[in-house]
């Protein structure tokens, strides 16, 4: 898992947290506030990240036989994390310290991601086969970890999570974009600039549209718990996925999308799940805030050390 040459990943992946602060000082400092930056969102999740991982998936030739050691690594890794998560009330000095309750809405913070961030990073890293290879993670561990994210709530919501799980976007966007792959089709030509121009704005509006939902409030409260989910997201599941590369035999490229997947920040979608299903959503939201930051470190982390060892 070696580089041929250095890699500088803190300045590799600074124009991305650029967007991202631009977009917090955006939407505190402008007119163009929350309630602007939510309709962004929402264009974004349900339009064009749909749009660009479908073309992810159809530009390149998929080799299901060739992938299949990074999707085991991937589902391995956030199986990995959701049982991290579910443990800490069990654990015996940590257990005693943490709500249970805000437990419940908090432990999605240790394994779900930001697929904005997600799918900026891989076109840096790794060109087209970096997308194509990230957006075949996302595809098959955002249902594990919604499923995740969801169970220790579920007791009180009786919302109707399955047929939510076949409505996602990103899960259609990809079931169609494998679907397309496998039977040899392709965009039309034609269509491609547009679809590029899509793809190039869904990226730039995903990134400013995490740092326009960032949050500091809450934060004092909880801090067991929240030490305990970062710690997970940030540094555990790394260590984790290095280890599965390694085992598993993962190609360079393989294993920079899997380094990279295991360290992203929490996603930004994580407090709205919390507050929807009755959960403390404010304490949600400062610990995807700060969950966001710590990327930060932990990026350059997973790729500039592990990744070369």
């Amino acid at each position: 898992m070696h580089y041929a040459r250095p890699v500088n990943f803190a300045q590799l992946l600074f124009p991305d947290f650029s967007l991202i602060l631009c977009g917090w000082l955006v939407c505190r400092y402008t007119a163009l506030n929350r309630t602007v930056w939510e309709q962004v969102e929402s264009l974004v999740y349900y339009f064009l990240f749909p749009v660009l991982l479908f073309q992810s998936i159809v530009r390149s030739p998929l080799d299901l036989g060739a992938a299949s050691s990074l999707i085991a690594a991937g589902l391995l890794m956030g199986m990995a994390g959701i049982a991290l998560a579910y443990s800490l009330p069990a654990l015996p000095w940590i257990g005693a310290r943490i709500d249970r309750r805000d437990h419940a809405g908090a432990a999605q913070i240790a394994f779900r991601f930001n697929s904005f961030i997600a799918l900026a990073l891989a076109e840096r890293l790794a060109g087209p086969q970096g997308l194509l290879q990230i957006a075949v993670l996302i595809g098959v561990c955002v249902p594990l970890f919604n499923v995740g994210a969801v169970w220790p709530m579920a007791r009180h919501s009786g919302t109707g999570f399955g047929a939510a799980l076949l409505r996602n976007p990103l899960i259609v966007a990809t079931a169609l974009g494998m679907a397309t792959n496998l039977a040899g089709l392709q965009i039309p030509d034609w269509l491609t600039p547009t679809v590029n121009r899509i793809g190039a704005a869904s990226l730039a509006l995903g990134l400013m549209a995490a740092g326009a939902g960032m949050q500091f409030g809450s934060l004092a409260q909880g801090k067991v718990l929240a030490a305990s989910v970062l710690a997970i997201r940030h540094l555990l599941l790394p260590l984790v996925a290095w280890v599965l590369a390694r085992l598993l035999r993962l190609d360079a490229t393989q294993s920079t999308m899997l380094l990279a997947f295991s360290a992203l920040p929490a996603a930004s979608s994580a407090y709205v799940l919390a507050a929807r299903m009755g959960y403390n959503g404010a304490y949600v939201a400062a610990l995807v805030t700060l969950s966001t930051l710590l990327a930060m470190a932990s990026l350059p982390f997973a790729l500039g050390v592990l990744l070369q060892r």
